[in-house]
């Protein structure tokens, strides 16, 4: 067995056109697998698809109906579909839940957790029908920590990790692995002012043993160990990728 092998794979990469969508889509393309790349801005994916040499369908994740165009345009030209990675997703608004604007939860919940349910109801019988694959759905350290500010998208997160779990429960008996993937502090562009904060840095990174921020290419490497055989009897699993933030006292 090729532990990290793709090769003949076909994947789905939501949200993937930055940050660690990208780096996830260019860790599954490196391994082999033949990846379409999405987001809603039709112009990143027509960039980043001629940059990479990826199919590139954008799709806005609370449209049901550009999901399904989704999934089918990629079954269409490749023949079917063994992967998905579910990774688009919006912070919201910050504050406590005692001031919360109810319409930008609502905007928060059908991005992050109503449009994985319903990405992975159109994709996991394409990938059974392939004898078995994997779904990775990115759910976040937020959602496994109390916060007085991170309201809605905690909330969400926490549901997609069950989500992982129920679906791992619900698809195990066809072949089909689902896990969620947990993300901490990471260096993306959205991040960067949070890293240019020194009194915020320092605070952060004392409750963090590793005493660094993570880069994509680590949760790209978490995704891609779910993805190959390596992780081929892992399932309903949230893997936390975050040095250590959630098991740490802050010593």
């Amino acid at each position: 067995m090729k532990l990290f092998d793709l090769s003949g794979k076909v994947a789905i990469v939501t949200g993937s056109t930055r940050g660690i969508g990208l780096a996830i889509a260019r860790a599954l393309q490196d391994h082999g697998a033949q990846v379409t790349l999405s987001s809603e801005n039709a112009e990143d994916c027509a960039r980043v698809g001629r940059e990479r040499d990826m199919l590139a369908i954008p799709a806005d994740v609370a449209d049901d109906t550009q999901l399904a165009a989704l999934v089918d345009g990629t079954v269409r030209h490749h023949g079917g579909l063994d992967i998905l990675v579910s990774n688009a997703g919006i912070t919201g608004r910050p504050g406590p839940f005692a001031s919360i604007d109810m319409d930008d939860y609502d905007h928060v919940m059908a991005i992050n957790l109503r449009s994985q349910v319903r990405l992975c109801n159109l994709a996991l019988p394409h990938i059974a029908a392939r004898g078995g694959g994997t779904a990775i759905l990115l759910s976040s350290l937020s959602g496994l920590r109390g916060n007085g500010a991170i309201n809605a998208y905690a909330l969400a997160k926490a549901g997609v990790a069950q989500l992982a779990r129920n679906l791992a429960v619900e698809w195990g008996p066809r072949n089909v692995r689902v896990n969620a993937i947990s993300p901490g502090f990471i260096r993306t562009a959205l991040s960067a002012p949070l890293i240019a904060d020194t009194a915020f840095m320092q605070r952060r990174m004392a409750m963090t043993p590793l005493r660094r921020p993570g880069e994509v290419d680590e949760v790209a490497g978490a995704a891609l160990f779910l993805a190959a055989p390596a992780g081929a009897f892992v399932t309903g699993q949230n893997l936390v990728v975050d040095g250590g933030t959630l098991i740490s006292d802050g010593s």
